[in-house]
């Protein structure tokens, strides 16, 4: 199957369904970052540190990769950069859109895969913000692989991603507050279902999620390339029993490096 189009017509329905992930800022929001009071997230809860960013956005080229839903991308280009936002959801891009055109933005929205970035010449941004998305890839080595391709040499990337011990609890005990090991690492959303059910969860229009190791996340990384220079831990914001425990999201802050 198309795991790719499963996912953007998934996501298209998250947007019509008002998910969380799909609810672009507000004009304040807008109107604070021209005036350099901004933050985004790559995660779920805590915002990513500005001293992760270059002092001044203004004129960097900055890729917001499989980032819509009108967060992140426009505040940045509020901020001054010239920002590039992708994603595999036409619905999520036109958030970004919408909000472009409210507020006066200049952004270019590209629908496409983040394993795929071949639409975009070498060493093209200064930095690639790619908040927790990657779990909808099956494999992420890839998506390393083509943003270290598209960022310049020194450039950042900046990238929040799931802590694979949130997958090996089985999702809907957990969510009535009970924590049942019940998966392993590596395994996707299908790996678990029975035979007969799997057609009627793609029929649903679901996304098909995967869970990485930390060792393709991170040493992913910098087998790209890229030098790791910054970590922090998020978690649900306490919404969920295993914020008691462990946090289950990761953001990381990377630099490319060309070694000759």
């Amino acid at each position: 199957m198309d795991t790719t189009q499963q996912n953007s017509n998934a996501w298209d329905q998250k947007v019509e369904e008002g998910s969380r992930y799909t609810k672009s800022v507000s004009s304040e929001v807008i109107e604070m970052s021209k005036s350099g009071e901004w933050e985004i997230t790559v995660t779920t809860e805590k915002s990513v540190p500005r001293n992760w960013f270059p002092k001044s956005l203004e004129g960097l080229k900055i890729l917001c990769l499989a980032s819509g839903g009108g967060q992140q991308a426009p505040v940045l280009a509020a901020a001054g950069a010239d920002v590039t936002v992708t994603d595999i959801s036409k619905k999520q891009l036109e958030q970004d859109e919408l909000v472009a055109n409210r507020d006066g933005l200049t952004l270019k929205t590209v629908q496409g895969d983040m394993a795929d970035l071949r639409i975009f010449e070498d060493e093209y941004f200064d930095i690639v913000v790619n908040p927790v998305s990657n779990l909808f890839v099956k494999d992420v080595q890839p998506v390393w692989n083509e943003v270290s391709r598209v960022l310049k040499n020194r450039g950042i990337l900046i990238a929040g991603f799931t802590n694979p011990l949130l997958w090996i609890f089985d999702d809907n005990q957990e969510r009535k507050g009970i924590l049942d090991v019940k998966h392993s690492i590596p395994s996707s959303t299908l790996d678990y279902l029975a035979e007969e059910a799997v057609q009627d969860y793609i029929q649903s229009n679901q996304t098909i999620e995967y869970a990485h190791t930390l060792e393709d996340q991170i040493h992913g990384q910098i087998d790209a390339g890229l030098v790791i220079t910054g970590f922090y831990e998020d978690d649900f914001g306490g919404t969920r029993i295993i914020d008691k425990y462990i946090k289950t999201f990761i953001a990381t802050r990377a630099i490319k490096v060309q070694i000759d």
